[in-house]
């Protein structure tokens, strides 16, 4: 029979384990413009901020539009320790929803995606 305080401290090993693996996924912290964000003005670029490094040949994002139709963008370049991922914008954002697909690859192999919405007002 098991003593309760190994068991116990299995579980709580276990537990850390877990939360350790979760932890390691480069998850979004906060985007400019901001999800569900009104802008008065255009942006020229949009810069996601993720709570680990990422691997840019790996990661990026897609712009749609009204209608869905796609946004030309450029090239994406980290910033902030790898943490920040900035993309310029290269058409003329009209009045409308936006929405940004985002997908990563962290430094440390862990794939993500995401989506968030921003309107430009008219």
């Amino acid at each position: 029979m098991s003593h309760p305080i190994v068991v116990i401290g299995l579980v709580v090993l276990g537990s850390l384990s877990v939360t350790g693996q979760a932890l390691a996924h480069a998850h979004l912290r906060d985007a400019n413009p901001a999800d569900k964000a009104t802008v008065t003005s255009a942006p020229t670029a949009l810069t996601l901020r993720f709570t680990e490094g990422l691997n840019l040949k790996f990661s990026g994002i897609r712009l749609t539009g009204p209608q869905k139709v796609t946004v030309k963008t450029g090239d994406a370049a980290l910033s902030d320790h790898d943490m920040s991922l900035s993309v310029p914008v290269v058409d003329t954002l009209q009045p409308g929803t936006y929405t940004v697909e985002w997908h990563t690859l962290s430094t440390d192999g862990h794939k993500t995606t995401g989506s968030y919405s921003f309107t430009v007002k008219p």
